[in-house]
């Protein structure tokens, strides 16, 4: 969408898990015309997949199971003043019969994390996953959907990029998303938000003593094996998409 000071901006910020989503959801929370939306799709996918997740009761009865029902509510009417809607959106929530024709219409956008990093910080919650778990697989397929028809390919992100030079980051974000760059989006106040989702206490301990896009040294460690075939089944998807990031 091209983007005017009175239009509306729709942001889907599509992400794996263990990815700085959620302190990229902060920075857009502390625009001053900004709504967040935390990961609408998860009580939908844990309810249609019947997987098993840390709070799995808890998130369930926080959302609408139907995926209708989270569209609907996804894309009613922003509140007076509100300018920008940043939807953190995971891949991996998008599981087959979930119809994406909503989010033709508005900005989406990929946040990667090298694959071997991701995993390494994904088992610290959940042992042995798989590679629908990480999302990549999904974001390829959802960046080829969205792409399609487009006159300029979606905006992908890379997390370390991000961490590395936030201020550029984001202004390069913003400029492509055409709203306004705010310098509120470098730091917030730490703690949690009414905004995050019901699973925060399982996954947003690290996040909520955050205030600052904080840098982390590059993985350099070593996985078990069955992991590192994990790494090397989502690197072809990771490369794809890095291909198109932002610098």
């Amino acid at each position: 969408m091209a983007g005017g000071a009175s239009e509306i901006c729709r942001v889907a910020m599509w992400s794996g898990p263990r990815n700085i989503s959620t302190a990229l959801m902060r920075s857009f929370e502390n625009r001053s015309d900004c709504v967040v939306v935390d990961e609408p799709f998860y009580a939908h996918y844990l309810d249609k997949t019947g997987i098993d997740h840390p709070g799995r009761d808890t998130v369930l009865g926080s959302q609408p199971h139907d995926a209708d029902d989270v569209v609907t509510k996804l894309m009613a009417p922003l509140a007076s003043g509100v300018r920008v809607q940043y939807q953190k959106q995971m891949g991996h929530h998008i599981i087959p019969g979930v119809s994406l024709e909503w989010a033709r219409g508005i900005q989406n956008c990929f946040l990667l994390r090298e694959p071997r990093a991701m995993i390494a910080s994904y088992v610290k919650k959940r042992v042995n996953p798989v590679l629908d778990d990480l999302g990549y697989r999904q974001l390829a397929e959802i960046y080829d959907f969205v792409a399609s028809g487009q006159k300029t390919a979606p905006i992908v992100v890379d997390s370390d990029d991000l961490l590395r030079n936030p201020p550029a980051i984001l202004r390069a974000l913003c400029a492509r998303l055409s709203i306004p760059f705010e310098d509120a989006m470098l730091a917030w106040p730490p703690g949690p938000r009414a905004s995050d989702g019901a699973w925060a206490p399982w996954w947003y301990a690290n996040v909520e003593k955050s205030t600052v896009f904080e840098s982390r040294p590059p993985f350099e460690g070593a996985l078990p094996d069955h992991l590192e075939m994990l790494a090397k089944q989502a690197m072809p998807y990771y490369n794809r998409l890095a291909r198109h990031k932002i610098m």
